[in-house]
């Protein structure tokens, strides 16, 4: 399947930052699931620094802002050939080792609620790849999705007691649940052709874990599904904090507004 992406983020302050700097994680690489055909940076109001790959694997760019502009725009356009290999990412390529993926961070701490979940599977092996398929089930039937119900501070151990969340919710709370069962599990970040509409209001986000046999392995508890050929895969880590779109620093600007627009289509 071929699809574009047109992903833009605007920014705009009543006072212009005096610096900041920004780090964007939007861009794909080549990957068993997708051919990146083409994939282009236009900024208005900043200006690109450096791009290199950081300890993830992910592709980075660092972005500086104009000192004093009161409007700077962040535009990916770009082309994808995507195959369905039945969410299977397989062999893992970056420098750090897979038990790293084993690690808690403050989205991913297990507490009473992700423990509860995690005993539920109590015969889990690290080749059972089923275990999995259960889990992604178990949590869409736990947490419905809603937006506006949490934000991007919301941990795991909170999405899951509250039963309300989006895919970031989805995504740590199978991420915690899947460590717990032995599982080296990390967070992806990325896109998701809808069909039923182009236009969206953010990208998309979903877990793989390691299985024993298979290697990466990809799971969307938000659809219910590993993904295929509507998704595009940008950026992975153990949480949403190192697979962000944009991280940065920003200082002295004013009372700053968000814009996201992000069109996907075949």
């Amino acid at each position: 399947m071929r699809l574009t992406v047109d992903h833009t983020t605007t920014y705009t302050y009543e006072r212009g930052a005096s610096y900041a700097l920004l780090q964007v994680r939007k861009r794909p690489q080549n990957l068993p699931s997708q051919s990146i055909l083409s994939w282009d940076l236009v900024l208005d109001g900043a200006r690109k620094e450096v791009s290199y790959s950081d300890h993830h694997g992910n592709l980075v760019d660092l972005v500086s802002l104009e000192p004093g502009a009161e409007r700077v725009a962040v535009t990916y356009k770009g082309e994808v050939e995507t195959h369905d290999t039945a969410g299977v990412s397989g062999a893992h390529n970056q420098l750090i080792p897979l038990w790293l993926y084993e690690r808690a961070t403050k989205l991913t701490t297990p507490g009473k609620e992700i423990r509860a979940l995690a005993d539920r599977f109590p015969d889990a092996s690290p080749k059972d790849v089923n275990v999995l398929h259960d889990l992604m089930g178990a949590i869409s039937e736990a947490i419905a999705y809603e937006t506006d119900t949490t934000d991007a501070e919301t941990n795991a151990e909170e999405a899951l007691k509250l039963g309300r969340g989006v895919c970031q919710d989805h995504a740590h709370v199978f991420i915690a649940t899947a460590r717990l069962l032995g599982f080296p599990t990390r967070y992806v970040s990325g896109y998701l052709m809808m069909m039923d509409r182009i236009e969206q209001e953010a990208g998309h986000a979903w877990a793989e874990a390691w299985v024993d046999g298979l290697g990466w392995t990809g799971f969307d508890v938000s659809n219910r599904i590993c993904p295929d050929a509507r998704y595009i895969r940008v950026a992975t880590g153990l949480d949403y904090r190192d697979a962000a779109p944009v991280r940065g620093l920003l200082y002295g600007a004013e009372r700053e507004n968000l814009v996201v627009s992000i069109q996907v289509q075949q």
